[in-house]
C-alpha cells in the first residue's frame, strides 16, 4: 500500500517513515524542507535500504497539492505532520501558523475527499487539553481554550476534521494527541535537527552539553509541583512512529468505531524539567549548565498522559525508559558534531 507521509523529513515524520517502511509500506513523502533536511532521506535509506519518493511541496500551494495529487491516485493513507510546532514562536507569529497549520490541511482534505482511499492519521497534541482539570489526562478531558496559537491550531485542524469526516461517509481519521517527543533512532542515522535555537527541552540540552549552547534555560521554578519547574510526559519517538503504524493499520483494516477517532500516546509518566536535566546527566556522565528563568509565555503547569485507550484499543504502548531516549538523543547529538568537524 502506498503512505503519504506530509512533513516526513522532520523529525517525527522521519521516524514515522523507517517504521512505515520497516513494515515493508511504500511511502510517498512530502516536504516543504523548512525545518528539515534533505540528508534525512540518505537516513531513511541507510536504515531501511529503501528511498521513499520525494515531492519538495509546500501544502499551502493549492495548484502543485492538486498537481500532485493527479499523479497519486493509489494513495492508501495520509499521515499528516506538515506544521509549525513551537509554542514561543507561535505566540509571536500566530499569522504564520494559522496559515501553516490549517489553510495547509484544508487544502490536503479538499484532495483526500477525492481518493478511493480516504484514510487520515493527524499529528496533534496534549496542548488541545490546556491546563488539564484532573492528572493523568484521558480523551474525555474538556478541550479547553488554548494557551498558545500553536494549540488552538491543533484543537481547530481536529475540528476541521471531525466536521470533514462528517460530512463524507467514506473519510476515515484518527488523531493522535502526542505529548513530547524525544530521542532518535539508535543508528544515529536520523534524530531531531532544529533549525535555529531549539525551541524544545530536549535538544537544547543536548546542545548545551555538547558546547554548542552557553547554559539552558530553566522557564520558571515557581510552579506547584515537587521541584517548581514543569511536568511533561516525554515519550521515545520510535515509540510515537510505531504509534502511527498502528493507528494507520486500524483505520486501513475497517477497525474504527467511528469515522473519527482521538487517542493519547505518552507513556503515563510525568517528568519535571529538573528530572529530565538530572536524567539527562546520568544517561550521558554530562554535568549540564543550566539557569532558572523567568516563566515562558502559553506553558502548562504538568501535562501527561492517561494511556489506557492506546494500550487496550490500538494494542499499542510505549517500550522505551526515558533514560533511554535521552541516551539516543545525546548519540544522536555527538554524531552531528562529528559530522560538523
Amino acid at each position: 500500500m502506498k503512505i503519504l507521509v506530509t512533513g516526513g523529513l522532520g523529525f517525527i515524520g522521519s521516524h514515522t517513515v523507517v517504521a512505515l517502511q520497516n513494515k515493508d509500506y511504500e511511502v510517498v513523502v512530502i516536504d516543504n524542507l523548512s525545518n528539515s533536511s534533505l540528508k534525512v532521506l540518505e537516513g531513511i535509506t541507510n536504515i531501511t535500504s529503501k528511498t521513499p519518493e520525494f515531492h519538495k511541496l509546500d501544502l499551502r500551494d493549492k495548484s502543485s497539492l492538486l498537481d500532485f495529487f493527479a499523479k497519486h491516485q493509489d494513495i492508501s493513507g495520509i499521515i499528516h505532520f506538515a506544521a509549525s510546532k513551537a509554542v514561543g514562536e507561535s505566540v509571536e507569529n500566530p499569522l504564520l501558523y494559522y496559515e501553516n497549520n490549517l489553510a495547509a490541511l484544508t487544502y490536503l482534505l479538499q484532495n483526500l475527499v477525492n481518493l478511493t482511499e480516504q484514510n487520515i492519521i493527524f499529528s496533534s497534541s496534549c496542548t488541545v487539553y490546556g491546563e488539564a482539570s484532573e492528572l493523568p489526562i484521558s480523551e474525555s478531558a474538556p478541550v479547553k481554550k488554548a494557551m498558545s496559537p500553536y494549540g488552538n491550531t491543533k484543537q481547530v485542524g481536529e475540528e476541521i476534521i471531525s466536521d470533514t469526516c462528517a460530512a463524507y461517509d467514506n473519510l476515515k481519521a484518527i488523531s493522535l494527541r502526542y505529548f513530547n517527543p524525544i530521542g532518535s533512532h539508535p543508528t544515529n542515522e536520523i534524530g531531531e535537527l532544529p533549525i535555529g535555537t531549539p525551541q524544545n527541552l530536549v535538544p537544547f540540552i543536548t546542545q548545551t552539553a555538547i558546547g554548542k549552547r552557553k547554559e539552558l534555560s530553566v522557564f520558571g521554578d515557581d510552579y506547584p509541583t515537587q521541584d517548581g519547574t514543569c511536568i511533561r510526559d516525554y515519550i521515545h519517538v520510535m515509540d510515537l512512529a510505531e504509534a502511527h503504524v498502528v493507528a494507520l493499520e486500524r483505520i486501513m483494516s475497517s477497525k474504527t468505531e467511528e469515522n473519527f477517532e482521538v487517542f493519547n500516546v505518552g507513556t503515563g509518566i510525568g517528568s519535571s524539567v529538573l528530572e529530565v536535566v538530572k536524567a539527562f546527566e546520568n544517561a550521558s556522565g554530562e554535568n549540564l549548565n543550566y539557569k532558572i528563568v523567568g516563566r515562558r509565555p502559553g506553558d502548562v503547569i504538568a501535562a501527561y498522559a492517561d494511556t489506557k485507550k492506546a494500550n487496550m484499543t490500538l494494542g499499542w504502548k510505549a517500550k522505551r525508559s526515558l533514560e533511554e531516549a535521552l541516551k539516543d538523543a545525546w548519540e544522536w547529538e555527538k554524531s552531528q558534531a562529528k559530522a560538523r568537524v
